[in-house]
C-alpha cells in the first residue's frame, strides 16, 4: 500500500457553517430503546420549540450556509406539523432529511406525504438481522417486520434510504449479517452508530478500543464487499482505517475514498451540531455541553463563535495521542467518547487503540 497519510487533508473545516444540523423536533417517541440518546417518553413536552421557532430555526439554518437537516427525535412523527416543516425547509433549498421510529405512524402514507412535501431522505434503524436482535433493542415486538416493510417501499418510491445500526456489545456477533441485508435493502448510506454511555446506553455496552478497532475494519471490509456507502458515528477512526486500507492515498474529491466518506472530516461541533426539542445548542447529540439556544442566540453566531465550538474544530488544541496523530484532521477523535470517559471533550479518544507514527509526533511538537 502506498499510504501518505500527512498530505491527507479534510474536504472542509466547517467553520462558517456545519455540513449537517440535527434538529430534536421531540422528545415523544413510543418505543423504548435500550440504547436512547435522548431517554425518550411516550408524550410530547409543551416546551417544545413551536412551529414558528422552527421555520426561524430552518431560515437561520439556510441563511449560515447550512445544507442538510435531519429531523429526529424521539419520533418526529409525533408532530403533526412535521409535513409543513419539511415543505417549508425544502422551500428553502435545504436538504431534508428524518430519522421516524418504526411504529403504526409510519405508514406507506405517511412516508407519500414526507415523500411530497419534499424530503430528500429517510432513516430507519434497523439494529440485527433478525427480529430477536432487533426488536429487543426497541421494546417492541414487530419493529423489524415494520423497518424492513417500510425500507422496501421507500426506495420503491424511489426516495433514498438510510439505514442507522446502533453497534454496542450486545449486538456485535451479528454485524456480517447485518451487512447482507442492508446491501440487499439497497442503502444510499449504512450509517454504524457505536454506543457512548449518554442517555440509556450503558458504560457496559461499550465495546471497548480494540473491538472498536475490529469493528471499523470489519465494516470496511463489508462495505467494499457489498459496495455500501457508509459512515460511522462516535467511530471517527474508521476513516483512518479506510485510509490505511485503501492504495488511494492522499484522498482527493472524487476518488471512491472521498465518495465511500461522505462526511468527511465531519465531527461533534466541527461540520455538525445539534439543536434539541427544547432549542439548546450542542456539538452532537452524545455530547451533552450546552453551548447556548436558539430562542435566544442565533445559530450561525453560537456556531461560528462560541470558543468551546471553536476548540472542537482547532486540532491544535486536542490533548494526548489525538493531537500528534497523523490523520487528526480526517479523524480528531470522538470528542463523545472522550468527554463521556474522562469529563474532558479534549482528552485523547479512549476508544482509538492508534498509536501515532514518530515522524506525525515529531512534526507536530516542532
Amino acid at each position: 500500500m502506498n499510504l501518505q497519510p500527512a498530505r491527507i487533508k479534510p474536504v472542509a473545516t466547517y467553520e462558517q457553517a456545519p455540513l449537517i444540523t440535527i434538529w430534536e423536533l421531540t422528545r415523544a417517541c413510543d418505543l423504548a430503546c435500550i440504547h436512547c440518546r435522548a431517554n425518550a417518553v411516550k408524550e410530547r413536552d409543551p416546551f417544545e420549540l413551536d412551529e414558528d421557532e422552527g421555520r426561524q430555526l430552518l431560515t437561520d439554518i439556510k441563511e449560515m450556509g447550512g445544507t442538510v437537516v435531519v429531523f429526529t427525535g424521539g419520533d418526529p412523527l409525533k408532530r403533526p406539523d412535521v409535513y409543513d416543516l419539511v415543505r417549508y425547509g425544502t422551500s428553502l433549498g435545504l436538504q431534508m432529511t428524518m430519522t421516524p421510529s418504526a411504529t403504526p405512524l409510519l405508514t406507506a402514507e405517511a412516508v407519500m406525504h414526507l415523500q411530497e412535501a419534499g424530503l430528500k431522505r429517510l432513516a430507519l434503524s434497523l439494529d440485527g438481522p433478525t427480529p430477536d436482535l432487533h426488536d429487543e433493542r426497541r421494546g417492541w415486538i414487530g419493529s423489524f417486520e415494520r423497518t424492513i416493510a417500510i425500507a422496501r417501499f421507500v426506495v420503491s418510491r424511489g426516495l433514498s434510504l438510510q439505514i442507522n445500526s446502533a453497534v454496542d456489545r450486545r449486538n456485535i456477533v451479528g454485524l456480517g449479517a447485518l451487512a447482507a441485508l442492508v446491501a440487499d435493502l439497497k442503502v444510499a448510506l449504512w450509517s454504524v452508530f457505536f454506543c457512548v454511555p449518554t442517555g440509556r446506553s450503558r458504560p457496559a455496552d461499550e465495546l471497548d478500543a480494540g473491538e472498536i478497532e475490529q469493528a471499523c475494519r470489519r465494516i470496511a471490509r463489508l462495505a467494499s464487499g457489498y459496495n455500501i456507502p457508509s459512515k460511522t458515528t462516535a467511530a471517527p477512526q474508521f476513516r483512518r482505517v479506510v485510509s490505511q486500507m485503501s492504495d488511494r492515498a492522499p484522498v482527493a474529491a472524487g476518488t471512491d475514498f472521498a465518495k465511500r466518506l461522505s462526511t468527511f472530516g465531519v465531527n461533534d461541533g466541527k461540520g455538525f451540531i445539534f439543536v434539541s426539542h427544547h432549542g439548546e445548542i450542542f456539538p452532537s447529540g452524545f455530547l451533552p455541553l450546552h453551548c447556548g439556544n436558539v430562542r435566544t442566540e442565533k445559530l450561525a453566531d453560537v456556531y461560528r463563535n462560541s470558543p468551546f465550538l471553536k476548540s472542537l474544530r482547532d486540532a491544535g488544541q486536542l490533548e494526548g495521542k489525538c493531537r500528534v496523530c497523523e490523520y487528526r484532521e480526517i479523524c480528531g477523535g470522538s470528542r463523545a467518547r472522550a468527554f463521556a470517559h474522562t469529563g474532558n471533550p479534549l482528552a485523547e479518544d479512549p476508544g482509538c487503540p492508534y498509536q501515532p507514527s514518530a515522524a506525525a509526533r515529531t512534526a507536530v511538537s516542532a
